[in-house]
């Protein structure tokens, strides 16, 4: 997933605060000085706790005056002493909500959390001054309302379109009495997701499944029984064998586990997550959330959230992305049908006398995959050494775009697993700072995800390179193994790339519409494009090597991952799609009292026919892409609709070539580099000569 700070519109904003103007004096806070370091790298070792609340009080009224100069303006608005300095605003509260939101989510210490605490309200309250000035708003108003005959750009007109547009959605035209009523309503939501989001942290950290009986670890890979005898030492239960509900040890367990209750422990923890009868039940906050939305939504002139949320994405009405998700609900249920016939006919053919329940999906699909392949994921994962695949991913890079990454071990870092790269093009020239942090912990959410520290700008002889990251949750290395990645974190671990070549090949000229700042619903296509890449056979022989003898994978190997590759679709797009529709379905019923979370989840479920051996991918209590960010809520579509393109633009590297220098000049040119400056099905038909259908994606997972 691509994790985004808000704009600058609605990131940072107007906020008198008295007690600022001292602390832009201190000398001790780097926040409040010009980064020394290399590439601008935040000063992470010199960065306390205590300077992130000085800093961001700093940041607000330096972002006042900013804003005042643009209103006491007394010159005719136009495109840059309006728009332009708007958009070039705030850069001091930019710089340090950067570090903020990201150590919030991968390093969120005790201490981290109560500053997150104290600022998000701040943050909050800024923003709604910000959005709703009307003096500013007034003067935005004046530049579009003129726009057609002051000469614009293309890249002008859609920035001046996209700040008017985001003032309107966010309260501007609205009347004083409800503009404080909105304000009240924005900050309570972001309590609640702050809330949110810490019930499934701690609960997560919290949950564990104890195995006491070395016989029931039976066919869980030796590398997740080691780091589970390594945790049980940690949680002082030596001797024991502690699982976790983090992806690595989870899917371990369910696929591999022999012992079906230790499957169905896992499983039942795991859907389980804040929805228990302790203090991080997350039904209160879901309820709340949903009645807020709802009348954020009427506030503003729309009928539900979910008519709200499309209104400003490609998409455009929630009808346009119901009809595509039900173009391929209906084949990968269909497909669903198939898959558990057959492990179901495993299942009976063993001489065991039961039914196929969704902790047995992906053990059993792993035992019918090796066999009617002959291919189980132990036989691949010896190839894929996390170090291997990320010199895969620069492989590619340097192919497609002949840029090239040298670690930088001297650089700042927040976190010791981090590693920092210098990135630089064919000529030599910088490009991008690039940070990857993979591994688990107790103080990081789970998932992956990208984002910056720094943004791109590349206006009127003035250039600034970015600093992105990568951040996921892989398998770690223990004392006697390297971290040996599963083919699902290596299609990861491509797809975060993705976003991340966005990031660092934008040549955007404004900063709000560098990089990954689109449409929420084209920005997956950078992403999961990438992911076609990890299979290919021509790249694939270039980084998968047995970690214990460098053997480049066998041919062999590689003609059964192929036959494989659509193997178990039906669970997998399944799983995705009812998690989208259930997504949207949260948002477009809006709120008419309070609603038992399960109850609804179950209903959708039966007016949808979900099988009764897959679930949604995400349950709500722990359904963070929604309910822990109001600007992913009713989005979870994106996915399959940034699918539909990437599938369909893959095509056309197959056609040419996977590496074909003109190919990936086209996509580079209008994908990559121009972020929000045209519109993104114009630069999509620009690459690929046609607009995409819904065909190439079903035929990509095997349900056509």
């Amino acid at each position: 997933m691509k994790q985004t700070l808000l704009t600058a519109t609605a990131a940072c904003a107007v906020l008198l605060t008295a007690s600022c103007s001292k602390q832009m004096d201190n000398s001790e806070n780097p926040f409040l000085k010009d980064y020394t370091t290399e590439y601008e790298i935040p000063p992470f070792n010199e960065i306390k706790y205590e300077h992130y609340i000085p800093a961001i009080k700093a940041g607000i009224e330096e972002r006042n005056q900013e804003i005042w100069a643009i209103t006491s303006n007394r010159a005719m608005p136009d495109f840059d002493n309006t728009i332009l300095a708007l958009d070039n605003s705030g850069q001091l509260l930019t710089k340090v909500s950067y570090v903020l939101y990201a150590l919030s989510e991968s390093d969120n210490t005790p201490e981290m959390e109560k500053v997150t605490e104290e600022a998000m309200p701040m943050l909050t309250t800024a923003s709604d001054e910000l959005s709703m000035n009307e003096q500013l708003f007034e003067r935005i108003k004046q530049v579009y309302d003129r726009k057609e005959s002051l000469n614009l750009t293309t890249a002008q007109t859609r920035l001046l379109d996209h700040y008017y547009k985001q003032f309107v959605r966010n309260g501007a035209l609205l009347s004083a009495a409800e503009k404080d009523t909105l304000k009240n309503i924005n900050q309570q939501l972001a309590n609640l997701e702050l809330s949110y989001n810490s019930n499934i942290l701690k609960e997560t950290n919290e949950s564990e499944i104890v195995v006491e009986k070395e016989a029931d670890l039976a066919g869980i890979p030796a590398s997740t029984v080691a780091e589970a005898a390594a945790e049980a030492e940690r949680r002082g239960k030596a001797g024991k064998w502690v699982f976790t509900v983090h992806a690595p040890s989870r899917l371990a367990v369910l696929t591999y586990a022999d012992n079906r209750d230790l499957r169905q422990r896992m499983y039942e923890t795991y859907t389980s997550l804040a929805s228990n009868n302790n203090q991080y039940n997350n039904s209160e906050n879901i309820n709340k959330l949903i009645e807020l939305r709802t009348r954020k939504a009427k506030l503003l002139g729309f009928n539900t959230f979910a008519d709200y949320q499309m209104d400003d994405v490609m998409a455009k009405t929630v009808a346009n992305a119901e009809n595509l998700l039900y173009q391929i609900w209906t084949p990968a249920v269909a497909k669903v049908k198939e898959e558990v016939a057959d492990m179901q006919a495993y299942v009976n053919k063993n001489g065991e006398n039961f039914k196929i329940a969704p902790w047995d999906y992906y053990y059993y699909a792993e035992k019918v995959k090796k066999e009617k392949f002959n291919l189980s994921e132990d036989d691949v994962r010896p190839y894929f050494q996390l170090e291997n695949v990320v010199k895969g991913i620069f492989t590619m890079a340097n192919r497609l775009y002949g840029i090239t990454f040298t670690e930088m071990p001297d650089a700042p870092k927040y976190n010791p697993e981090v590693t920092v790269y210098d990135v630089k093009d064919a000529e030599g020239n910088h490009v991008a700072v690039f940070m990857t942090d993979y591994f688990p912990r107790s103080t990081k959410r789970q998932g992956a995800w990208m984002s910056e520290f720094k943004g791109e700008y590349n206006y009127d002889g003035v250039s600034e390179r970015p600093i992105i990251y990568n951040v996921g949750n892989f398998t770690k290395p223990t004392k006697d193994m390297p971290s040996l990645l599963t083919l699902d974190e290596v299609e990861t671990a491509f797809h975060e790339f993705g976003h991340a070549l966005q990031g660092m090949l934008t040549k955007a000229e404004f900063r709000g519409q560098a990089g990954t700042n689109v449409d929420r619903d084209f920005v997956e296509l950078a992403s999961q494009i990438d992911e076609h890449w990890a299979m290919e056979p021509e790249l694939l022989k270039t980084y998968a090597k047995h970690y214990k003898t460098g053997e480049v994978i066998p041919d062999e190997l590689i003609k059964k991952l192929d036959a494989s590759a659509k193997f178990n679709q039906g669970f997998a797009t399944t799983e995705l799609v009812g998690a989208a529709l259930l997504d949207i379905e949260w948002h477009k019923a809006g709120y008419n009292g309070p609603v038992d979370v399960k109850a609804f989840e179950a209903d959708v479920a039966k007016r949808l026919g979900l099988p009764a051996e897959v679930q949604f991918r995400y349950r709500s209590p722990y359904f963070k892409h929604i309910f822990g960010s109001t600007q992913y809520a009713c989005g979870y579509y994106t996915y399959l609709w940034a699918e539909v393109l990437d599938a369909d633009g893959f095509e056309l590297f197959k056609e040419k070539g996977i590496f074909d220098p003109a190919t990936a000049k086209a996509y580079r040119e209008n994908i990559l580099e121009p972020g929000d400056s045209e519109d993104p099905m114009v630069l999509y038909k620009r690459f690929r000569g046609q607009e995409p259908t819904v065909d190439a994606l079903l035929k990509n997972r095997g349900l056509k």
